[in-house]
């Protein structure tokens, strides 16, 4: 006599059980992830705000892309962005965005990459401006690619409107605006027929002016590039990577 047949074990329940933890385990990956990124961008904001003394209520943007648990467990940020509007830097004011890559969360490493850009408006770059003595900085327009201002040349009783179109360029951290057009009572001239016409007068418009901006950055700062862009001026900003731990980069700068 046949023996009756041994019932088939259900499994089903089994792969439910394994479906249901391994549900749970991405759930609590997920909101440990969510925990994470919640201290880390807390804690980049509260020391960006602290290490450039910003108000309290000054509105950092912070993103971090890719999940920030194997960048933790790494001990290294693989890429990190910051931004804010109307930053104050001094008599600096300016729209920032950092970017830094390779940025160790333990130890004292440096990053490996970081840089940011600085955009200013008409009224920021006036202000900026305003510092330098004998600058027209309330004559300030940006069209771009110059930076454009009004002057007068005075010879004997008469006063002759001058607009000077500036080219700005960054050499040794310094701001640099460079003169590139001249009109004089509407028509465009030469800077060598300024010169013919109103002599060692028309000198005073055909000269650089130079913007010393280090004491409105951190030492691990530097100016590296500056150009205007539609009506804005946009300045490029080298950054020491040990800036992130080293103090004496993270005080203000200063000029020779």
């Amino acid at each position: 006599m046949t023996a009756p047949a041994r019932p088939r074990a259900r499994r089903w329940p089994w792969l439910i059980a394994l479906v249901a933890v391994a549900a749970l385990a991405v759930g609590a990956w997920f909101a440990g992830e969510y925990i994470a990124r919640g201290i880390v961008e807390r804690t980049v904001r509260d020391q960006v705000q602290k290490q450039l003394a910003l108000p309290a209520d000054q509105q950092i943007d912070v993103d971090i892309p890719g999940q920030i648990l194997p960048q933790l467990i790494s001990g290294t940020l693989d890429e990190i962005t910051l931004s804010s509007r109307d930053v104050p830097l001094g008599q600096l004011t300016g729209d920032v965005v950092v970017r830094a890559s390779g940025v160790p969360i333990r130890g004292d490493g440096p990053a490996t990459d970081a840089s940011a850009s600085l955009t200013l408006d008409a009224a920021q770059v006036q202000a900026l401006l305003a510092t330098v003595e004998d600058f027209p900085a309330s004559t300030v327009t940006l069209a771009e690619p110059a930076i454009g201002i009004e002057t007068e040349l005075r010879l004997f009783a008469l006063t002759v409107p001058v607009g000077v179109g500036l080219t700005p360029s960054a050499t040794a951290g310094q701001l640099v605006l460079t003169p590139a057009t001249f009109t004089v009572a509407g028509a465009q001239i030469s800077a060598q027929a300024l010169l013919d016409q109103f002599g060692a007068v028309g000198s005073t418009v055909i000269r650089d002016w130079d913007v010393c901006v280090a004491q409105y950055l951190p030492a691990g700062m530097t100016l590296s590039g500056v150009r205007v862009e539609g009506d804005h001026v946009v300045a490029d900003v080298a950054i020491d990577g040990g800036i992130i731990h080293d103090p004496a980069l993270q005080q203000k700068g200063t000029c020779a």
